[in-house]
């Protein structure tokens, strides 16, 4: 990738990131937009595997700084997905936006599976019933929330030749 298109990679995560933590707050749903995913995944997919976990470490640093849940947690979520990503990117960032819409989903959703579990956010029924309801339907507002942002962003992230 060239400086330029670092230069872009970066402006739109960190649109993504105040996305995040100025749109989300507003919004108030009980499964609410994960920016945060959207640019992990879109950063993750431009790096290799290493950089990925490194750049998924970071952000959920400040995900886990800013909530008031066990620290450390969204760390190693985000960066078990941002390595997975990075891995995938064969697959993964096609022109394809439905592809992307499953993809933001799969992410969401493992996301959501460790951050629970290595948390302890929940047990029994309450752990079940966020696992088989609330995060899939996160993860599909993330999905769709991403999609969207994708498209949007689409015209910023294009290689533009002179």
């Amino acid at each position: 990738m060239n400086w330029t298109g670092a230069v872009r990679t970066m402006l739109v995560c960190a649109i993504l990131i105040v996305l995040h933590y100025t749109l989300r707050p507003l919004l108030a749903w009980r499964a609410s937009v994960d920016f945060l995913i959207v640019a992990l995944l879109l950063g993750s997919v431009r790096l290799r595997p290493g950089a990925a976990a490194v750049y998924g470490f970071l952000l959920g640093l400040v995900a886990d700084s800013i909530a008031v849940s066990p620290f450390g947690a969204a760390a190693l979520a985000m960066s078990i997905v941002g390595f997975g990503a990075s891995w995938l990117k064969a697959v993964f960032f096609a022109d394809n936006l439905a592809l992307n819409g499953f993809f933001l989903f799969l992410a969401k959703w493992i996301f959501d599976l460790i951050f629970l579990i290595v948390g302890h956010r929940a047990v029994g029924p309450e752990l079940a019933m966020q696992i088989f309801v609330w995060s899939p339907l996160a993860a599909a507002v993330t999905a769709v929330a991403g999609v969207l942002a994708l498209s949007l962003l689409k015209p910023l992230m294009e290689v533009r030749t002179a």
